[in-house]
């Protein structure tokens, strides 16, 4: 069983990063024990086939150009990365108000002229969808893009 089971998890990490925690979700049905399933693991991640920090990188980088830090910090930690290492890829990562301006600009083009109320709210449920903070929020509304 314990082969098939590394076969599996091959399998699984050959399609694409998985965080420690998300890979024992996926493999705990078909482990036959948990000891069996976490020596499973160490191992994979003592041959460096399996890591939360590649991971991180992986998805920072798939997602980061699109969604803000609060959105980032939730998906990670809910895969079960340690909210240690959620911390330190986020103070690593790019500058959140010039992420949040390119997806505002992508999505309204360039309106910095003078917004309504109603536009105005539009526009910042937009920006909260994706989980950017409430400073970066205002600052893009406002047309505030110099950083500090």
């Amino acid at each position: 069983m314990s082969g098939t089971l590394r076969a599996r998890a091959l399998r699984l990490l050959a399609r694409r990063e998985h965080a420690r925690a998300e890979l024992a979700r996926k493999l705990s049905p078909y482990a036959e024990s948990s000891a069996a399933l976490d020596a499973l693991l160490d191992d994979l991640s003592a041959r460096r086939l399996l890591s939360d920090e590649r991971y991180v990188e992986m998805r920072l980088n798939a997602r980061g150009a699109r969604f803000g830090n609060a959105r980032l910090a939730c998906e990670l930690r809910a895969q079960g990365v340690s909210e240690d290492l959620v911390a330190a890829a986020l103070a690593t990562s790019d500058n959140e108000l010039t992420r949040a301006r390119h997806v505002w600009q992508r999505k309204y083009g360039d309106q910095s002229g003078l917004l309504d109320a109603t536009e105005r709210a539009r526009q910042t449920r937009f920006l909260m969808s994706r989980g950017f903070s409430g400073e970066t929020i205002r600052r893009i509304i406002r047309g505030d893009f110099e950083d500090d």
